[in-house]
């Protein structure tokens, strides 16, 4: 099993409400036994005062303390961004972690001891101690809507956990198809981290969701996943196999 800290990171906004029945999910699968959990918000969200109220004192009311972290960026980014800049935040301040993650914050896991199994998956046969592995989320199993990866694949992306330049859509095409390209990408069909999304009929339309699944925004991010698939990915796969074991020779 890989040792050091493991950070799944969830990048949030105007969804105060959210924080407590995600920390809630957390600790009824015993889930800080393996992972610490990092909530990332803006100071410029109209409800960020909101988030202050709703984080302080959570870790002791829940009985999770030094377990949950609360990263504050100065301005609004998109999810994609933002989930890059707090994972470099996270390596730069905490390089002892191994394990770095994506959840959104409406993802609540199901399963008990999943972070546990995270680790012994990525730790052992076949990935070796390099991979990315994803859970189902209760809709979808052919891509990854949440995820955890080694922390030499993010360091190898520049200390980011998406490799395309995308801002919020086709992030998770883009993780499954990386690792997927270098060997080392597994879901575990055993595991439940339930995506509560409104396409699954488990939520109702908000403004952010509005938002990222406009038009517009399929449009855009389209064209960035695929010119970073035709262009960039070749690339990238082979310095991901390299970090594996026998992978030197990729390098080349």
């Amino acid at each position: 099993m890989l040792s050091g800290p493991m950070a799944i990171i969830v990048p949030t906004r105007s969804r105060p409400q959210n924080v407590t029945r995600v920390v809630d999910a957390w600790l009824a699968t015993d889930a800080f036994a393996g992972a610490e959990l990092w909530f990332v918000h803006d100071a410029d969200d109209p409800q960020c005062s909101e988030y202050d109220d709703v984080l302080e004192g959570l870790e002791e009311t829940r009985g999770a303390y030094g377990s949950i972290h609360a990263l504050t960026l100065p301005t609004w980014l998109p999810l994609v961004p933002k989930l890059n800049a707090a994972t470099a935040h996270v390596l730069e301040w905490y390089p002892e972690t191994a394990i770095v993650g994506f959840a959104g914050d409406d993802h609540l896991p199901r399963t008990p001891g999943w972070t546990t199994h995270y680790r012994e998956i990525l730790g052992g046969f076949p990935l070796g101690g390099t991979g990315v592995v994803y859970p189902d989320d209760g809709y979808r199993q052919d891509i990854p809507t949440s995820w955890v990866m080694t922390v030499d694949i993010a360091r190898e992306l520049g200390n980011a956990q998406v490799p395309a330049p995308v801002e919020h859509l086709y992030c998770d095409n883009a993780v499954a198809d990386l690792a997927d390209a270098a060997g080392c990408l597994a879901m575990l069909p055993d595991v439940l981290v339930e995506h509560m999304h409104p396409v699954a009929g488990k939520a109702d339309r908000d403004a952010q969701y509005d938002r990222v699944n406009s038009g517009e925004q399929f449009a855009k991010d389209r064209r960035a996943y695929r010119r970073w698939k035709r262009d960039v990915l070749p690339r990238q796969a082979r310095r991901i196999r390299a970090l594996r074991p026998g992978g030197q020779e990729e390098r080349a």
